[in-house]
């Protein structure tokens, strides 16, 4: 074994032209790295069975309107307000959807919408005043760093005035879509009215800042280079180190269906190669998300040898990748048996990763 690659199963920081050599390296070799720093990274969680134990959220994604002025080309959800089925969900709307979140055990509902050009101010601070009032055991984990920087230009405010009425008002963390590719030669091409890198990483500095946690995420397998993608983890590495707020990474490829954008898809052997890289180049991002939305819930197990502690969220609902004509289901029982038959025991986690169920809650029989 050379010096090297004894770093890196040793735990040590590889730079982004080491990553760009283990880009290269043969799949399963790449695969066994990133299993041994997954070991690395969680053999000390959960009293010491971090190796043993995989993650999972039940949640529910809640669209709240599908109006938006942005017109990524990679996007086929969206709409304008000249289309026949573009919507702004009501409270109730909303609540029903919750109740059935509720129902079922879940803890959280990830609410992202649109651009949409005329919502005001107060119609966000009363949407989230109302589910911190009616629903205060369900973390809202919302609005993307580009809906932030749109609120902050239709406001008239700054992005910290925004972000801290958002949080007074009961939001808790906030996602990490929108980063597509974060380099902003890539971001003209894809999504051109979109806030650039900068910009993007600066909501997530600020929301640090505040106390408020996020995640970090990379669509990939349109018109970046591997170069690029090494420079999009790269910058998510670089503010980990400044703030420590981001809680997880998760990957996916592009879902070219039904969307402007036109490339070919990317298959599984290149989103395992590129999740497996990234566990070992972010090495202060604590835990990697496998993604069976896009990849399904067989590529999703094996995503757990690649990287991967955590199997995602159960995901009651999904809209923006199945608009694409990708859709993937699973009810709780099949997750949690996926988990199992994968070789671990399935634990049902909050949005801090800390596990919010008794220890055989997540055994099937």
């Amino acid at each position: 074994m050379s010096g090297f690659e004894a770093r890196v199963m040793g735990g040590g920081r590889i730079t982004p032209e080491e990553a760009g050599e283990m880009y290269r390296w043969p799949l399963a070799k790449l695969g066994e790295a990133s299993h041994v720093r997954r070991n690395l990274a969680k053999g000390k969680d959960y009293g010491g069975k971090g190796k043993e134990v995989v993650t999972y959220m039940v949640d529910r994604n809640i669209n709240y309107t599908n109006v938006c002025d942005v017109y990524c080309k990679f996007c086929a959800f969206y709409r304008t307000e000249k289309d026949a089925d573009h919507y702004v969900l009501s409270l109730d709307q909303i609540d029903q959807k919750i109740d059935e979140l509720v129902a079922v055990g879940g803890n959280q509902i990830l609410l992202q919408g649109g651009h949409h050009p005329k919502l005001d101010l107060e119609w966000y601070l009363d949407l989230l005043r109302h589910l911190r009032t009616k629903y205060p055991q369900v973390n809202v984990h919302g609005f993307s760093p580009p809906e932030f920087n749109h609120f902050a230009e239709v406001f008239g405010m700054s992005l910290e005035k925004v972000m801290e009425k958002f949080r007074e008002a009961g939001l808790g963390s906030i996602p990490g879509g929108g980063a597509e590719i974060l380099v902003d030669r890539v971001r003209q091409k894809i999504a051109p009215r979109k806030c650039g890198t900068d910009a993007w990483l600066r909501v997530m500095e600020i929301a640090h800042g505040m106390g408020m946690r996020s995640s970090a995420t990379m669509m990939f397998g349109h018109v970046e280079t591997v170069e690029e993608r090494i420079e999009h983890l790269a910058r998510l590495r670089d503010l980990q180190d400044r703030t420590g707020g981001f809680t997880a990474f998760i990957c996916w490829t592009f879902q070219p269906e039904h969307t402007v954008l036109k490339a070919e898809k990317t298959g599984s052997h290149e989103y395992l190669r590129m999740q497996a890289l990234a566990r070992i180049f972010l090495d202060n991002i604590p835990n990697v998300q496998s993604s069976w939305v896009t990849q399904g819930p067989a590529m999703g197990q094996v995503a757990l040898r690649f990287g991967a502690n955590d199997f995602g969220s159960l995901m009651m609902e999904e809209n923006v990748v199945s608009s694409a004509g990708t859709s993937f289901r699973l009810s709780l029982g099949e997750m949690r048996r996926l988990i199992q038959q994968a070789g671990y025991e399935p634990r049902q986690r909050d949005n801090e990763y800390r596990l919010v169920d008794s220890p055989d809650a997540g055994l099937v029989a």
